[in-house]
């Protein structure tokens, strides 16, 4: 089966959709409050999807700005896939290695500089390693690791397929 340039960022696009659609639904439906690296793998998830969706709407006829929009996509997934490697590696640490709880994401883009910020977060936090969800015996960060691993096969299909 051949996958074209707007198929393939279509279901990029889609893709996109249902995850935050799901993640949302189990924040407001589910109760489930995100932990900061939750809402960073989210931050590039929508990443991909508005890259995508600008792809599919424009339609390069030129291949290096085909490629320059699957760079984008691709560079987007693959910041969540490595939140997401981060979080599932912070949920495996024994319990005496979990770093504390810290102040809330939305103190910190207050009250420090956005570098600064991204250190913390991506330090992660006691409520990070809380697995208070999971689907066949995996948590919610394994799953979402697995769903981005694969968008980010699919982008970087898209970013290395010969074009015509």
């Amino acid at each position: 089966m051949r996958i074209s340039y707007r198929l393939g960022h279509t279901l990029l696009f889609i893709g996109s959709v249902i995850g935050i659609a799901f993640a949302l639904f189990l924040e407001h439906v589910q109760g489930l409050n995100p932990c900061p690296l939750c809402v960073f793998q989210r931050v590039g998830l929508i990443g991909m999807g508005i890259f995508s969706l600008i792809a599919l709407l424009h339609n390069p006829m030129n291949n290096w700005l085909k490629r320059f929009y699957g760079l984008l996509s691709t560079l987007a997934i693959g910041w969540s896939v490595g939140v997401a490697a981060r979080h599932v590696w912070l949920q495996h640490l024994p319990a005496d290695q979990v770093p504390s709880c810290g102040p809330g994401l939305d103190y910190l883009v207050e009250a420090l500089p956005f570098q600064a910020v991204l250190q913390q977060v991506l330090s992660g936090s006691g409520e990070c390693a809380v697995i208070d969800w999971t689907f066949l015996g995996q948590s919610l960060p394994f799953w979402s690791l697995v769903f981005f691993s694969l968008l980010l096969l699919l982008n970087l299909w898209l970013l290395f397929k010969p074009y015509r």
